[in-house]
């Protein structure tokens, strides 16, 4: 009895050390499937318009429809700490990933993207696209 109540405690120990060895280790992030990143950022208009934002935030939503898109996330400005280094200028953003250039290229001409340009370019005064691949 003592004999196999060491070795449970011991097939325990190891076990419970390969899981804490495993939650240690970060796992590498996944390349390849979505290497293009498209983030947009828009200033409205009439920043302190919340019905304004939300319009802009609602047909942002519209765009989840379309097939190229890998994932979109749509994100107003978070009250951070003010730092030189943050630009908290803008009002809303989303954020795209594509899984190549040709995705990214059919997004732009996409019927739902450009019904939302055309409901909601009045809503904005400026906007800045930074696209990326990742590396």
């Amino acid at each position: 009895m003592n004999n196999t109540r060491r070795k449970f405690i011991a097939s325990s120990v190891t076990l419970a050390a390969g899981a804490v060895a495993s939650v240690a280790a970060p796992a590498a992030p996944a390349k390849g499937k979505t290497p293009l990143v498209h983030h947009v950022f828009f200033w409205l208009k009439n920043p302190g318009s919340v019905a304004d934002r939300d319009r802009i935030i609602e047909g942002l939503k519209t765009l989840r429809k379309i097939e190229a898109i890998k994932e979109l996330r749509i994100g107003v400005v978070a009250s951070t700490e003010k730092r030189d280094v943050v630009d908290n200028s803008w009002g809303v953003s989303e954020l795209m990933f594509f899984e190549d250039l040709a995705g990214q290229a059919s997004y732009q001409d996409h019927p739902i993207h450009q019904k939302f340009i055309k409901d909601c370019s009045h809503l904005w005064d400026k906007v800045i696209v930074y696209d990326a691949m990742d590396v």
